[in-house]
């Protein structure tokens, strides 16, 4: 899966708090929720055991966007990011570590 970087709107993590998200996954199928899963536990390691951050690449109401940060931990339903930023599953298309 690759997007194109004209269309993805680079932001602070901080501004996460003030977006709405639809509860429509952005994923289609179930290998590629299954990848994301996976991707989500690696970089849940990485930002744990290295401080790594990762970027994801997700979806608001208004669009894609991209944030680069370290996930602190996973749920069933979402991810919590440093500062307490909440970003639900399943609005992330993509996380590159």
């Amino acid at each position: 899966m690759s997007f194109s970087a004209t269309n993805i709107q680079k932001i602070e993590k901080e501004t996460i708090s003030e977006m709405s998200f639809p509860k429509e996954d952005v994923l289609s199928n179930a290998d590629e929720r299954r990848q994301r899963r996976n991707e989500l536990d690696r970089a849940l390691i990485l930002g744990n055991v290295d401080h790594s951050k990762v970027k994801i690449i997700f979806s608001d109401m208004t669009g894609m966007k991209q944030v680069e940060t370290t996930i602190w931990a996973v749920t069933e339903e979402r991810i919590i990011l440093k500062s307490g930023m909440v970003i639900p599953i399943r609005r992330i298309h993509q996380i590159i570590t």
